[in-house]
């Protein structure tokens, strides 16, 4: 089977997430899209995150229905911080008759090379970029034959949008899925104090 795995902080998860997923598996040849919920990217701040069993939570709730977007917990039973080339040789032992993938944004294919053994990566994965706005895709990693854009709609919405909006005090409905909105605000998450 082929598997896209979509890395994210999911801080909290948004239509925007969604969109990406279903454009993916429409449009190529991934047969699932596991949404890997990271419990903390090296390369972003930490003490902006909620609580890794709440973010993993909205995630499953946002998913629950559709029958090849799933969740992944795997980053959580992993040595921290997480690192993408250690989480892909664990999947690759646990599963060994799958094919996997990345997806990323523009803005992760230009850190790609901070990223631990990033080479190794590239030489042995494919990795579908939709593009971000606001970020130019072109690094000299676009032309290398493991990079697939895909021209996927983008809304111009992030997690730090969302969490922004919320200490605002201001709604984000239909910008968080139904249920994964129901689980933000009953726990009070990203709410002013």
């Amino acid at each position: 089977m082929n598997i896209g795995l979509f890395f994210g902080s999911f801080n909290p998860i948004h239509v925007g997430h969604l969109i990406i997923a279903q454009h993916l598996l429409n449009e190529t040849s991934l047969d699932k899209i596991w949404l890997v919920v990271s419990p903390h990217n090296p390369l972003k701040e930490k003490s902006t995150l909620a609580h890794d069993q709440d973010r993993l939570q909205m995630v499953r709730l946002a998913v629950e229905d559709h029958p090849k977007i799933w969740v992944s917990d795997i980053e959580f039973k992993l040595p921290r911080p997480s690192f993408t080339i250690d989480t892909l040789a664990h999947l690759e032992e646990k599963y060994p008759n799958d094919n996997f993938s990345l997806i990323m944004g523009g803005d992760n294919l230009i850190s790609l090379p901070k990223w631990k053994n990033y080479d190794q990566i590239l030489n042995k994965y494919s990795i579908y970029v939709y593009r971000r706005p606001g970020y130019d895709s072109s690094t000299d990693l676009a032309s290398h034959h493991a990079i697939r854009f895909v021209d996927a709609p983008l809304l111009d919405i992030s997690s730090t949008f969302i969490r922004n909006t919320l200490k605002a005090g201001k709604s984000v409905q239909f910008m968080v899925p139904e249920k994964a909105l129901e689980e933000l605000l009953t726990k009070k998450l990203y709410l002013k104090s």
